[in-house]
């Protein structure tokens, strides 16, 4: 019986080589429907990976607390722009447990200008603990000290990008720069933290006294940013700083004046919504395996056309139901087995070229390598059962006098 499947897999070997060109065309839709499920679903797995990375360099265990609720009717303000959040909310929150740090932020749009250059972008109003929280190190010079701070002095850390826009390689410490007409002094570069959503090397940091009454002349904050060690105390701290402030704020009802938003909740949104779009594209891939499943039917029905005769000849020595059945679908999986295999490699090349061209990101996994290839040997199984069976149950007279 062994040497029996083993003459069939050389016969079905035979007949792919034999007819190359039909073979490949054969398996063509084989080879694209896994090369496409490959490569489709590890950039979604990429794409996801690289949303969650950007998530994490944002801060993966904080809560952002921003006046205003987006649950009123009516015109809806920027974030931060709503006055119901003060400096004594920030001095309450810190107090309560499980927070590592809380920094209050408050941040305006300028135009910076060294010379005959000049640069627009946000420049942060923050506290130490803002920059220990969002993980913002400096490359050269410092942070400003207490004392600083206290007197609201004119003093910036800046990002790589306005370093470049305003000094291009010249070493930006300790030199003068205009903020809103202001002369700044630069004592710290941060150091490169790339994109996340957005430029993160694009912004400057001054001491909150400084922006909050020397530049924005404002008496409340635009957000209240806290961490913790462990993203399981999230829950707990959000739930307290709800209570802590509906409190304070004399809210009754539903209707808060203030929105939390937890990092973690935006981490699993994130995750289910690039999940759902990766299972799609896999899905929509697949498509095309069905499509050279319909391609192996119809080629092993015209093989079956093709080889009445040998079927006649095979049935009058002996041959019986099972093993015609056995035959015709040994040859129909190898050549999906042959196309599984081509689409493999095709489909690992292209995930490993695309980040190369362009800005995509892959990660191959070996889950749609392994789902994609078996997927194919059943599809070449189920639409080879068909013409298998109809080339078993030809009637050996009958099929010996084919023409």
């Amino acid at each position: 019986m062994t040497n029996i499947y083993f003459e069939s897999v050389l016969m079905a070997w035979s007949s792919i080589v034999s007819n190359k060109m039909r073979s490949l065309l054969t398996m063509l839709g084989i080879i694209i429907g896994v090369a496409a499920v490959i490569a489709l679903m590890s950039i979604g797995y990429g794409v996801q990976d690289s949303i969650k990375s950007d998530i994490s360099r944002l801060g993966s265990n904080t809560i952002t607390v921003t006046p205003g609720t987006g649950r009123k009717p009516g015109v809806k303000q920027a974030a931060g722009s709503m006055q119901t959040l003060t400096y004594k909310d920030y001095l309450a929150i810190r107090n309560l447990p499980n927070i590592t740090y809380s920094a209050p932020l408050v941040q305006g749009s300028y135009l910076l200008v060294n010379g005959n250059k000049n640069w627009n972008t946000r420049v942060y109003g923050c506290t130490q603990d803002y920059a220990d929280l969002s993980d913002l190190k400096v490359q050269e010079g410092r942070f400003w000290t207490q004392k600083e701070y206290n007197a609201r002095a004119r003093v910036a850390v800046i990002g790589k990008t306005v370093a470049t826009g305003l000094f291009g390689e010249e070493d930006p410490i300790g030199k003068k720069v205009r903020i809103h007409g202001n002369p700044f002094t630069v004592i710290g570069l941060l150091e490169e933290k790339g994109y996340s959503f957005m430029d993160q090397d694009d912004r400057v940091l001054c001491p909150f006294s400084t922006v909050q009454e020397r530049m924005l002349h404002i008496t409340y904050v635009n957000n209240i940013v806290i961490s913790a060690d462990n993203s399981s105390d999230l829950s707990q701290i959000e739930s307290d700083v709800t209570n802590l402030l509906r409190t304070r704020h004399r809210v009754s009802g539903t209707d808060d004046d203030f929105s939390i938003q937890n990092s973690q909740d935006l981490i699993k949104t994130m995750e289910s919504t690039t999940q759902t779009l990766t299972i799609f594209l896999g899905s929509v891939a697949a498509i095309s395996l069905l499509v050279g499943g319909i391609g192996i039917m119809n080629i092993m029905l015209v093989s079956v056309t093709e080889r009445t005769k040998e079927i006649g000849i095979r049935k009058a020595l002996g041959a019986t139901y099972q093993m015609i059945i056995v035959q015709f679908l040994i040859e129909s999986i190898t050549v999906s087995l042959a196309g599984g295999f081509l689409g493999v490699a095709l489909g690992v090349g292209i995930a490993l070229v695309t980040p190369q061209l362009s800005q995509i990101p892959t990660v191959i996994a070996a889950g749609p390598i392994v789902g994609s290839f078996v997927f194919s040997v059943l599809i070449g199984l189920i639409f080879g059962l068909y013409p298998a069976q109809k080339a078993a149950k030809l009637n050996p007279i009958d099929a010996l006098h084919y023409e």
